[in-house]
């Protein structure tokens, strides 16, 4: 299951955020701030993560990802 996006939709220009993502990371995909996942694992240029409030998993590309901060913000 691929999870889509604004990026993906509206084909927006997305610039890498330049972050190291690691599992265990709270990340969140593209401009809006929902959903937010858990990183199980990373391989490569790849993380396999879970969606928290559906529990869904998925394959994003990394420089998706934008970590998000301790406060939830």
């Amino acid at each position: 299951m691929n999870s889509i996006s604004y990026v993906d939709v509206f084909e927006l220009e997305h610039e890498p955020a330049g972050e190291t993502i690691q599992v265990g990371d709270r990340v969140r995909t593209g401009p809006n701030l929902f959903p937010h996942f858990d990183v199980i694992a990373v391989s490569g240029e790849t993380a396999w993560v879970r969606n928290i409030n559906s529990g869904l998993d998925a394959l994003l590309p990394i420089n998706r990802c934008r970590k998000v901060s301790p406060s939830g913000a």
